[in-house]
């Protein structure tokens, strides 16, 4: 399981995250994604967990918490969504229109 940490401040560390869960248990993994072009942070992250009572622990202490002046939206991770890396799918144009 995985846990979602919504409205970050954009100068959060992995590290920053990382010590604030540590109160609830042991902290496997923290994953801040970055936007592609410019490289900086997207304002979320995700945080795994050594066992799933860690997990519920903290997801219950941080949601709606107020750290770096944002406050936290922390629940369970959604899986993630296959992605279609077809190319012209859905915008009408294939190799039989022409």
């Amino acid at each position: 399981m995985s846990i979602y940490i919504g409205n970050l401040a954009y100068d959060a560390t992995e590290e920053d995250i990382s010590t604030i869960f540590a109160d609830y248990g042991t902290v496997k993994r923290v994953h801040l994604p970055t936007d592609r072009e410019t490289g900086k942070p997207r304002g979320f992250g995700f945080v795994e967990m050594g066992k799933e009572e860690e997990e519920e622990a903290a997801i219950e202490a941080l949601d709606g918490a107020e750290w770096m002046g944002r406050n936290l939206k922390v629940n369970k991770a959604r899986p993630r969504k296959e992605r279609s890396f077809h190319r012209n799918q859905g915008d009408g144009f294939s190799r039989e229109n022409y």
